[in-house]
């Protein structure tokens, strides 16, 4: 039976407190916990009693997790997601960040770490990049090895590795890390992969170890409700089911905290009704649910 979570940034307007009770109220198996100075801030002083708080309470309300470390204005309070692993000055501060995002996954027990690459800066030949990128990413896949953490590296529109074939590169590059699995996000599939959304699904059902999931059109990297874009989810939820893959796959609609509660509603309702039937692996027949184009 498939997992489903919710990512805290589409609470933005709630405590983490509120935003856990609400998602663990709903129904929902896990959240996204993303690092950020809103939720769980991974430079706040009292970090070690808030993270044995916040274990204790994931435990209570019966919900997994996956650290997100997506933060808009974490690092830079001009520049969103700046710096990256990439970046030319301060690439080491994303490093430090990823590094403290492990060890807070340690202590909650979460299930990944996701993280992207960035965007390549402008005139940094393609050589150099892979060579930054590989770099950053060895001394984090050298904490979760200490720590015993698994690690998702996310495809993401407009960054450097922004698709599965680059992913695959990356892989590659490092050494084929049993750490280094892989984050795949749904809409991600759709905006850019040349294959069907449930393709991709199967094709990275070997290293898949976080999934995210919201509707998306081709070519548009806006993360939409379901049934507002194109994605056809039933078979994507079935090609999930069949590959075994036993992860969180969690709402991802950072743009909606406005109407968190009634969207990650409507959401779960949604999913539900597009999942196989747990018992003969079968899409439900009760209730209607809005399909888009084919992908």
């Amino acid at each position: 039976m498939i997992r489903f979570g919710y990512g805290t940034n589409g609470f933005g307007d709630h405590s983490l407190e509120d935003a856990l009770a609400v998602v663990a109220g709903l129904g929902y198996d896990g959240v996204g916990l993303t690092l950020d100075r809103r939720h769980l801030d991974p430079y706040d002083t009292a970090l070690p009693r808030r993270l044995s708080h916040l274990s204790n309470r994931l435990e209570e309300l019966g919900l997994g997790t996956v650290v997100e470390t997506g933060g808009r204005y974490l690092l830079d309070p001009w520049r969103k997601h700046r710096p990256t692993l990439l970046s030319l000055d301060g690439a080491d501060r994303r490093v430090d960040l990823l590094l403290r995002a492990v060890r807070i996954a340690s202590e909650v027990n979460a299930e990944a770490v996701s993280f992207w690459s960035g965007a390549c800066p402008a005139g940094l030949p393609e050589e150099e990049a892979w060579e930054r990128l590989v770099r950053g990413c060895a001394e984090v896949i050298e904490e979760a090895q200490t720590r015993e953490v698994v690690l998702g590296f996310e495809p993401e529109p407009g960054m450097f590795v922004d698709t599965l074939d680059r992913y695959d590169e990356l892989s590659r590059r490092l050494g084929f890390p049993e750490r280094l699995g892989l984050t795949l996000d749904i809409g991600h599939c759709r905006c850019l992969e040349e294959q069907p959304v449930d393709a991709c699904v199967r094709r990275a059902a070997p290293r898949l170890v976080n999934v995210q999931i919201e509707d998306m059109r081709r070519g548009v990297h806006e993360h939409l409700e379901f049934g507002e874009g194109e994605i056809v989810f039933p078979p994507v939820l079935s090609a999930l089911a069949d590959c075994g893959y036993q992860g969180l796959v969690s709402v991802e609609l950072p743009r909606h905290s406005h109407a968190a509660p009634e969207v990650a509603r409507r959401s779960l309702e949604f999913l539900r009704a597009a999942s196989p039937s747990p018992l003969t692996g079968a899409r439900p027949t009760t209730g209607p649910v809005r399909q888009g184009v084919a992908p």
